[in-house]
């Protein structure tokens, strides 16, 4: 799988995706698809729950890695289930490649931003899904990093749909 892109809307189309291109990775960012800025403890111990349940799902997955920017990390990762779990706080997206280079390939990371989440899928050679948070509630750090970043889409990916401003 080459460093390709698309857009997605729920962790029905990415278990649906995972599973046509037969991904073993997954790398989900935290903020905002798994639980949104500045959540609570039990919002994010929850996402990353409900996350789970639906990669249970995908055949032939190994590793499902949750990747932060931020401090954030939850109460606990599960450890019986069938695939690997990583948790990568502080994880430097997309400077820092080593931690997801032992994970095996064709992997997908799903996020929301073109800069951090999609540079890091180039540079692994992953597919990027995009996820596209309405704008109205994103802080403004990350909502300056998305106007960057949909500057950056068509020269990274050419050809393909911007997320709604």
């Amino acid at each position: 799988m080459s460093a390709a892109y698309d857009r997605l809307a729920t962790l029905d189309d990415i278990a649906r995706y995972a599973s046509r291109v037969s991904a073993r990775t997954l790398v989900f960012d935290i903020e905002p698809f798994v639980a949104d800025w500045d959540s609570s403890q039990e919002t994010l111990d929850d996402g990353i729950a409900r996350v789970l349940d639906h990669a249970a799902t995908i055949a032939g997955l190994v590793v499902v890695c949750f990747a932060t920017n931020s401090r954030r990390r939850p109460t606990a990762l599960p450890s019986d289930l069938r695939v690997q779990v990583e948790y990568l706080a502080s994880a430097g997206k997309p400077l820092q490649t080593a931690p997801y280079r032992l994970f095996p390939p064709p992997g997908i990371v799903i996020g929301d931003q073109i800069l951090t989440d999609g540079l890091l899928a180039r540079r692994l050679g992953y597919t990027f899904l995009h996820y596209c948070p309405d704008q109205a509630g994103m802080p403004r750090g990350p909502r300056l990093l998305n106007r960057l970043g949909s500057l950056a889409r068509p020269v990274l990916w050419r050809g393909t749909p911007a997320c709604r401003e």
